[in-house]
């Protein structure tokens, strides 16, 4: 084999399907970041990345803000018995997370499926062959 047909090799080698297999990228060769995503599927993860990131300085810094802002606003309307700001920053800002989590698991598994990406692998068991459980020796 020459030099040429091995660096060729190499080559197709270091390419990885994206997208589905719609599109293909050397990732090694390509300069990726979160400004300038270099597949369609990365494109769309991203706006759901920074859509959420957006909701989420909302969640953690809104309360504190609107309390900084309207200090009399917020300490003195009460919400289920507790003041408004310490409502909002003890259980809002967790259950928003909790949220923002499911909302961003549910955004990924539609990007997924419309990129046809799958994250089941075969194992060994699967394909049939034995697992050597007692470290491979036989009785």
């Amino acid at each position: 084999m020459t030099d040429d047909e091995s660096s060729a090799t190499d080559e197709q080698d270091h390419r990885l399907e994206t997208d589905g297999g719609r599109e293909t990228v050397d990732y090694l060769d390509e300069k990726i970041h979160m400004f300038k995503p270099a597949t369609p599927f990365m494109k769309d993860h991203l706006k759901v990345i920074w859509g959420l990131f957006a909701v989420w300085v909302l969640f953690t810094f809104g309360p504190v803000t609107a309390t900084w802002v309207a200090t009399d606003f917020m300490t003195s309307t009460e919400l289920l018995g507790f003041q408004l700001h310490y409502f909002l920053t003890a259980i809002g800002s967790p259950v928003g997370a909790l949220v923002l989590c499911a909302v961003y698991a549910w955004q990924r598994d539609r990007l997924d499926a419309q990129y046809d990406i799958s994250h089941e692998t075969e194992t060994e068991a699967e394909a049939g062959q034995a697992v050597a459980a007692d470290g491979g020796e036989e009785a």
